[in-house]
C-alpha cells in the first residue's frame, strides 16, 4: 500500500469521525432543546392554570359582594 492510500484511507477514517460526532452532537442538541420545551409547556400550564384559579377566585368574589349587596338592599326596606 502506498503513501497516497495511507493518505485516503485516513482522510476517510477522519470523516467518518466528523459525521458521527456530528451526529451525536445533534442528538445532544435535540434532546436540550426536547428539556427546554417541556420546561417552556410545564410553566405556562402554571401560570395558564394560576390565571384561571384567580379569575374563578374573583368572580367568586363579586358573586358575594352581590349576594350581599342584595341582601343589605332588602332590609333597608323592610326597615322602611
Amino acid at each position: 500500500m502506498g503513501i497516497a492510500d495511507q493518505f485516503k484511507d485516513k482522510a476517510q477514517e477522519l470523516a467518518d469521525q466528523a459525521k458521527k460526532k456530528a451526529g451525536e452532537g445533534r442528538g445532544q442538541g435535540q434532546e436540550r432543546t426536547r428539556a427546554e420545551g417541556q420546561e417552556r409547556t410545564r410553566t405556562e400550564g402554571r401560570e395558564r392554570m394560576q390565571n384561571v384559579s384567580e379569575r374563578a377566585s374573583k368572580a367568586s368574589q363579586q358573586g358575594r359582594e352581590k349576594a350581599r349587596a342584595a341582601t343589605d338592599e332588602l332590609r333597608e326596606r323592610r326597615e322602611r
